[in-house]
């Protein structure tokens, strides 16, 4: 039977009545190496171009454990027997070979031996391996899955054509009709959110204004694209609940004659979704060649008469190169000139890259940790400096801190390439790496949430959703986990009559949020723990989902959903949020459409966070009140979860930006305090600028950074036991900080013998010691909770 089959087929073939074959001839397995067919593959002449014309494997990078789509006549195949027999054997071969189920491998596979049907019929040397299959199953399996498993990872990517990150532009959106301006086909992108307001023109879906199976959404490539699935979504509101069930696919090259996707002899229907926020990938039997798709549904979610049909969607599809365009330098650059790691990293490739980096560059780098996720990951921090692993007199320590949201993951790998990229630069003698890595200590922690990380990627960058992996593990959101010290400071301004009485800096952490039972993440006392060892000047937690940069305040100080709500620092924060938007390519773009459902470009890029949304408990907010450092958020793109082969453009639209926000550390006055007699420095010293209503302090050496716009200040130094002094400082608009010492001179001992004989005591910094006082509980209580999780580990471990 092995050897008639392969000569019927041939018979078949020669006279003109061979098929093209669908993937769920996956079931026969062989060995035989794809050919790479040398046909002409211009599409001017033919109106679809068939997997069996394709030069390459189409293949996605999505990661994911299941495959919500299915066609009509794939079901009725299913259901025989030996349909059944298919469905087992393919899972064990997966499963064996390849641990976690891959898209890549599972789309490519069913094409590739669709291909190597045809192929066997020009080969049929190759025709006696094939009994061996059926004689020894599990060798025969093991081994096509490697051939497979080799093949994948050479052939291109087809990754989504953009509507989620917006390259796709709004003109290239069509629809059949649609209800109004807010849901028109230009809202009918993955994960796009609504806004608060139902009806208003940034609703969260397009939605047709019909309810008939005749509406559709058009995508327009603009060129010749191997199309390979379909990714849907249902819409998103508070207010309405609409989805689509089931849908079909339609192909066209100039919009008046469309082909339907086939499943053997009838048209595919896919199955769409049955909540509104889970990303479901469909993937075509045949890919098809063309330059228009639509999305046509068939079946919705309806509510009586009240359901829409609705849907946000992304189309997967490899652009072909066009053979017309001998202008190839006017082609959109999708490549970083950089020679960087573009991919995305897991936690055991993210250690081996920040390693590689260290090992390349020992004399500038040093790796350490800063405490462990609730899953036992370390939080690794990747320090630049000349002289790594020591605070030096003067210099001053800056900090980028990325994956805060565990599937907000471009941060991330910015972080990653910015290491790769500063230790290759500093190698090659670029001076302005070399100032920045002489003058600053620079602290890069590129995953502060790596269990959500994982939980994310296991999903892959268009399934993982808009929420999956934003949160830690035990489902904390850890921008609104640090200590509300916003509320404690305006408790004490409403209850205390005399201003000069009330602090403006330092704040001591609340006792509640000190105790074992205090719900805070591992994470967040790490990071708190790290805030307190190194004293930061200057930072910026790296987020996605929108383009803007936002500056502290991020609480409300009535607790309302949004208002202005400035520190006495507002024109420090808008300099640095503004040095950031200013110089990244994508926001400083004026013609950039918005990405959800707030225009920023009207706010140049830059907003007070409690002007965006009330966030309690931000890590912006407790950096400026706790300590020293200065720290914006940095929203870096529309899309949370970028697809690998956007991360090369991403990096050149940050770059610049990343390098001029660290050098902003540079800016303002900095000096060191001493006593006059012993020339020692003097740390805890209050640092108190006139007109600005916050302090910051000394650090151990006695050295200070004073972050201010250019301008003329009046400075005023106090410690306990001194004397204070002051004096004029002016900042420049130069790229370096004015140089302002301060000797203070001790207070005799005659002096204080009469201070304690008038008061019993000598006034303390009470504030100072209660803040101390609070940060050693919250470490004792850190270690408590630390021992107690591995205990529960270790004897769940002994049960297993």
């Amino acid at each position: 039977m092995a050897g008639f089959l392969p000569i019927t087929l041939l018979l078949f073939s020669a006279c003109g009545f061979f098929a093209p074959v669908c993937s769920h001839l996956a079931g026969f397995t062989s060995t035989v190496k794809p050919v790479v067919s040398g046909e002409d593959l211009t599409t001017k002449r033919f109106f679809f171009a068939r997997v069996s014309n394709a030069p390459e494997v189409p293949t996605t990078e999505f990661t994911t454990s299941y495959r919500k789509s299915t066609a009509e006549t794939t079901t009725e195949r299913l259901t025989g027997k030996e349909g059944r027999k298919l469905m087992r054997k393919v899972p064990e071969m997966e499963k064996e070979e390849e641990g976690p189920l891959e898209l890549a491998k599972r789309s490519s596979r069913s094409l590739k031996v669709a291909k190597r049907l045809k192929n066997v019929l020009k080969k049929p040397k190759f025709f006696p391996k094939k009994p061996k299959i059926t004689k020894t199953p599990k060798p025969q399996i093991k081994k096509v899955a490697r051939h497979q498993s080799a093949a994948t990872e050479t052939a291109p990517q087809c990754p989504p054509l953009g509507l989620e990150s917006l390259r796709v532009k709004d003109t290239q959106l069509s629809a059949s009709s649609y209800k109004r301006r807010g849901l028109g086909p230009h809202r009918g992108r993955l994960n796009i959110q609504s806004g608060i307001k139902d009806g208003d023109i940034y609703d969260g879906a397009w939605c047709a204004q019909y309810k008939d199976k005749s509406q559709w959404l058009e995508v327009d490539a603009q060129k010749l694209t191997r199309f390979i699935g379909v990714i849907l979504q249902g819409r998103n509101s508070i207010w309405s609940w609409d989805m689509v069930h089931t849908y079909k696919v339609q192909f066209s090259n100039d919009t008046l004659s469309w082909k339907p996707c086939m499943n053997g002899s009838k048209e595919a229907i896919f199955e769409g979704n049955q909540d509104t926020e889970t990303p479901v990938l469909a993937l075509f039997d045949t890919p098809t060649v063309a330059r228009y798709i639509r999305i046509n549904p068939q079946t919705w979610y309806q509510n009586g008469t009240e359901g829409d049909i609705c849907l946000r969607a992304e189309v997967l599809g490899c652009t072909l190169p066009d053979p017309s365009n001998v202008y190839t330098w006017q082609t959109e650059p999708t490549e970083s000139k950089d020679k960087l790691d573009f991919r995305h990293h897991n936690y055991k490739e993210m250690r081996k890259l920040m390693k590689s980096v260290h090992d390349k560059c020992p004399d500038i780098t040093r790796i350490y940790s800063i405490g462990k996720s609730y899953k036992d990951l370390k939080l690794y921090v990747m320090e630049i400096s000349d002289n790594p692993g020591k605070h030096e007199l003067g210099e001053p320590e800056f900090r980028y801190v990325a994956g805060m949201h565990g599937n907000e993951v471009l941060g991330r790998e910015l972080l990653l390439n910015l290491m790769q990229y500063m230790c290759q630069e500093y190698k090659r003698g670029n001076q302005r790496i070399v100032h920045l890595v002489k003058e600053t200590r620079i602290h890069l922690l590129p995953s502060m949430n790596p269990d959500g990380y994982e939980m994310a990627s296991k999903k892959g960058s268009e399934l993982a959703g808009w929420a999956l992996g934003r949160y830690s593990y035990e489902g904390i959101d850890m921008n609104h986990n640090f200590a509300d010290l916003n509320s404690v400071m305006w408790t004490a301004i409403e209850l205390e009559t005399d201003r000069s009485k009330l602090i403006n800096h330092y704040f001591p952490i609340p006792e509640q949020y000190t105790s074992e039972e205090a719900f805070v993440a591992p994470e967040t006392r790490a990071v708190i723990s790290w805030m307190q060892n190194i004293p930061f000047v200057l930072g910026a937690n790296l987020h996605g989902g929108e383009l803007v940069i936002t500056y502290p305040y991020d609480m409300t100080r009535d607790w309302a959903p949004r208002e202005h709500t400035p520190t006495p620092d507002e024109a420090f924060f808008r300099w640095l949020a503004a040095a950031y938007a200013s110089t990244n390519q994508v926001m400083s773009n004026p013609d950039r459409r918005p990405c959800h459902n707030k225009d920023f470009l009207r706010y140049n890029n830059i907003i007070n966070g409690a002007d965006w949304h009330n966030v309690p408990g931000s890590m912006n907010d407790f950096s400026y009140l706790h300590t020293n450092c200065f720290e914006v958020t940095m929203e870096l793109s529309c899309d949370k979860f970028p697809h690998a082969s956007e991360l090369p453009i991403e990096w050149e639209n940050n770059r610049e930006s990343l390098l001029v926000y660290m050098e902003q550390v540079h800016r303002g006055i900095k000096g060191v305090i001493r006593d006059k007699d012993t020339k020692a420095g003097i740390a805890d010293a209050i640092i108190k600028v006139e007109d600005i209503d916050h302090h910051i302090r000394s650090v151990a050496d006695g050295d200070y950074w004073r972050l201010l716009n250019p301008g003329e200040y009046h400075v005023t130094v106090s410690a306990e036991g001194y004397f204070p002094s002051s004096r004029t400082c002016d900042v420049m608009y130069d790229h370096f900080p004015t140089i302002c010492d301060f000797n203070l001179t001790r207070i005799p001992r005659q002096r204080v013998k009469g201070i304690m004989a008038n008061r019993g005591k000598l006034p303390k910094d009470h504030q100072l010691r209660l803040r101390q006082l609070r940060m050693r509980k919250l470490r004792i209580t850190t270690k408590a909770v630390n021992r107690r999780r591995a205990a529960a580990a270790a004897k769940l471990v002994k049960q297993v």
